[in-house]
């Protein structure tokens, strides 16, 4: 139940015997009332800085009538619920006053329970929408561009071209290795246009099994294929109006791009198994760690989809390229987990300066609430506070960002062949993975389209 004390209520009716008894119903339940004889003193106390929670109007009224009162509290307050009371046998009119914003009507002669219990509804709404509102504007407030942190010059840059981006209708493709925050980038873009209070539907286009890619996009009818035991509103349909953020893009499949394409450039889609084209307005922000442009020149990535959804690219470069940002990263850091106070001392931080950070931003926020959680007594962070792998300094692979070091590699004096090396690294990935090319793949920093139009071209099984 709403806590009716803190509501009040607005009632409007010329009928005097009607007005007292809504008054006296209200009174009792303990709402603040406020009755008045009309819609023209009505809205004089809106227009005057009167704020109730819910309005009650008759709408048959001699000068301003309860519709027209209806058009002007909505104007003033469109989350005012508004509820009309009408005459037996004038239940169209109530409708139509519904149709024009009205929450709900009442019709004469009412009983109190009824009432009270339709004033509730109304005022259980407002709640909603004012606890949305707030959800978004919270949203907005973390989301917003100001609050990513950066002061490298790579990141101003894609806080620079993020800034022009996020007001347009533009696709934005985000490039950046994982845990580099590109989804918290594509929230950011979506808080910060048009399209802020419609969903931001988020997918991971790796993480869904191949078959099931197109049913979760585009929804699926009922029967469509064994499994499909009921029907299904895909993503595009779920983020009508607002943001789509297809994150790992590049390892979507060939036919399946051909369907997206489509869907970008007309706005339409067909669920699985439907006969019947359904339309949605989406915003698409797209991202991936793989190299698309290489992709696309190895025929694994649609070139026309590639510039449909490349119309700005943004890179996120990653932690070890911006290592001047980790005091901000740390400061943000201690903050969001209630250390804002605590001290990172010399050693600490000289440590923490010298990890490679192979899980980059994700990786360093999950270090420092372990440190903030099991930290010693002092008053500072401590190099013991770390986790073994930062305090001991030890690199994770080469040159702990995932490449070889060619430093110690020879070109012998009678050449390579490229062709032979490429072959050989494919093979060699696909055996430390059992012949997972999803894994194969991410070990060589490719897409899995990538590998497999490589290994055809290589003759590999």
């Amino acid at each position: 139940m709403t806590s009716r004390s803190r509501r009040r209520v607005l009632v409007a009716d010329d009928d005097e015997a009607v007005r007292r008894v809504v008054h006296r119903h209200l009174e009792d339940a303990g709402y603040g009332v406020e009755s008045v004889p009309g819609g023209a003193e009505a809205l004089a106390r809106l227009r005057g800085g009167e704020r109730p929670d819910v309005l009650v109007t008759d709408l048959q009224m001699p000068g301003l009538d309860g519709l027209t009162l209806l058009a002007e509290a909505k104007r003033l307050d469109p989350a005012l619920p508004a509820i009309v009371i009408t005459a037996h046998g004038s239940v169209e009119t109530a409708v139509d006053a519904m149709r024009k914003g009205a929450y709900d009507y009442v019709e004469k002669p009412f009983h109190r329970d009824v009432l009270l219990l339709t004033i509730e509804r109304a005022l259980r709404h407002r709640m909603v929408l004012e606890e949305n509102l707030r959800l978004t504007e919270a949203l907005a407030r973390e989301f917003s561009l100001g609050n990513l942190v950066g002061g490298s010059s790579g990141m101003q840059e894609v806080f620079r071209l993020a800034g022009r981006a996020a007001p347009t209708e533009a696709p934005v493709l985000l490039l950046g290795e994982s845990g580099t925050g590109k989804e918290l980038l594509a929230r950011a873009l979506h808080y910060n246009s048009a399209r802020a209070g419609r969903p931001f539907v988020t997918v991971n286009v790796a993480a869904i099994p191949e078959s099931l890619v197109e049913p979760e996009l585009f929804g699926v009818v009922k029967g469509a294929f064994t499994g499909a035991v009921a029907s299904r509103t895909g993503l595009f349909q779920q983020a009508d109006g607002g943001t789509l953020f297809l994150d790992e893009i590049g390892e979507m499949r060939i036919d399946l791009q051909a369907k997206l394409l489509r869907t970008l450039e007309s706005g339409e889609f067909r669920p699985v198994g439907s006969e019947r084209e359904e339309h949605a307005d989406v915003r698409i922000v797209a991202a991936t760690n793989r190299d698309l442009a290489s992709a696309v020149e190895d025929g694994a990535f649609r070139r026309d989809l590639y510039h449909r959804i490349a119309v700005v690219v943004l890179r996120i470069p990653p932690l070890r390229e911006r290592i001047e940002d980790l005091p901000l990263l740390l400061r943000h850091f201690l903050g969001k987990h209630r250390a804002a106070g605590l001290e990172v001392s010399p050693e600490a931080m000289k440590r923490l300066a010298d990890w490679h950070w192979p899980g980059n931003v994700r990786e360093l926020e999950n270090e420092i609430r372990r440190a903030v959680l099991l930290r010693g007594s002092t008053g500072s962070l401590q190099p013991g506070d770390l986790s073994p792998e930062i305090q001991a300094g030890r690199p994770a692979r080469g040159r702990g960002d995932g490449r070889l070091d060619l430093r110690t590699i020879e070109i012998p004096d009678e050449g390579i062949n490229l062709s032979d090396l490429e072959k050989e690294v494919l093979s060699m990935a696909l055996r430390k993975t059992g012949g997972n090319q999803t894994k194969a793949a991410a070990l060589v920093g490719i897409t899995r389209q990538t590998l497999i139009y490589r290994m055809e071209k290589h003759g590999l099984k």
